[in-house]
């Protein structure tokens, strides 16, 4: 399927290098998204293992002190 741009108020068919460069585009993007969603399953994980361990008496890993209180 072939995608369009406007140029100047005309709707116009990207060239294949465009085509190229979008799919790259798309594709880095869904992997920085995945690696954002990553990052932040982590830190909550090592948010609930904290506290876990808080509430138990067992130490706590530099990680998740940093998740727990901030000192990123």
């Amino acid at each position: 399927m072939t995608r369009n741009k406007m140029v100047n108020g005309e709707i116009i068919a990207l060239t294949a290098e465009e085509e190229t460069s979008r799919d790259t585009q798309e594709a880095q993007a869904a992997i920085d998204k995945q690696a954002f969603n990553d990052a932040a399953t982590t830190k909550e994980n090592l948010k609930t293992s904290g506290k876990a361990k808080l509430k138990s008496g067992d130490a706590l890993t530099d990680a998740e002190i940093s998740a727990l209180f901030g000192d990123n």
